[in-house]
């Protein structure tokens, strides 16, 4: 059963329960087990080449995918990410990214999903990666 929560909910949220996050993404899409979150990019979030660290996108695509869990599950914090595979198949240049995060079975204990990283206007997957999170005992 899916908690409908609007994009300005999950956005006060997220602030709330991650404030060392606060302002680095913004939610652009929440939907039926998917959601899209853009990385506000800066010179933090660079490595030498001019390019997006891979630290960084690995965050990206952790939000995203907890963005995308949390209204299927109603679980919170409690939702704990298990295991994940990312491959880095293209250099990002110094821009703001987006995350396409979704949820391909969600199950009484895990929730398994991808996350597809594309450059801001979308015309590369720079990144993609295998989620799983654990869920907490009801």
């Amino acid at each position: 059963m899916q908690n409908k929560l609007s994009i300005d909910e999950m956005s006060k949220y997220l602030d709330r329960i991650f404030p060392q996050v606060k302002g680095k993404y913004r939610i652009l899409k929440l939907g039926d087990y998917l959601s899209e979150v853009q990385l506000m990019a800066t010179d933090a979030n660079l490595r030498p080449g001019d390019t997006i660290s891979g630290p960084t996108m690995f965050e990206l695509a952790d939000i995203a995918f907890y963005v995308a869990v949390i209204p299927v599950t109603g679980s919170g914090t409690l939702a704990l990410t298990t295991n994940v595979a990312i491959n880095f198949l293209r250099k990002p240049m110094h821009s703001n990214l987006i995350a396409i995060a979704r949820i391909r079975k969600r199950g009484r204990h895990l929730v398994v999903g991808d996350v597809e990283i594309f450059s801001e206007d979308r015309s590369q997957l720079v990144a993609h990666a295998i989620f799983t999170y654990s869920l907490p005992p009801s």
